[in-house]
């Protein structure tokens, strides 16, 4: 294993046994659950968005590592975003996991490259990103 893989493979640990974004957004003005069928992984994601930016996205739910790091990394990612900025990288993110991005500049979500090669957990790192464009085209 490469020592850039051994990275990655550490911050999908750390973010699934020690998320930084679990939990509820204040004032939750956008909410959306989500759920993969196939693995049973589920999650509710929550946001605070005021004067057009995202404040605050937070989630709950449990699943695998995959899952649970890729909601931890989109919370992190979309602070402070615009919900079209936020819709454009959940586009961009989804097609770096089909191998359509080298996802230059995707910082941290890049830990989730090696999904690419796995095609039965794509739903489990996408899952946090398809409840979001949910969660935005709809109000609490």
């Amino acid at each position: 294993m490469s020592l850039l893989e051994q990275v990655y493979r550490e911050v999908i640990m750390e973010r699934s046994r020690r998320p930084r974004f679990r939990g509820e957004a204040e004032p939750v003005t956008h909410r959306q659950e989500g759920l993969n069928p196939s693995c049973g992984d589920e999650l509710t994601l929550t946001l605070s968005v005021a004067d057009g930016r995202i404040g605050q996205a937070r989630f709950t739910g449990q699943g695998c590592a995959i899952s649970q790091a890729s909601a931890d990394l989109m919370s992190e990612a979309v602070t402070d975003l615009s919900p079209a900025e936020a819709l454009l990288l959940s586009e961009r993110f989804r097609a770096f996991i089909r191998g359509e991005d080298d996802g230059e500049g995707l910082g941290d979500l890049q830990a989730l490259a090696g999904v690419r090669q796995l095609h039965a957990r794509v739903k489990c790192a996408t899952l946090a990103w398809t409840t979001l464009d949910g969660a935005l085209v709809t109000e609490r």
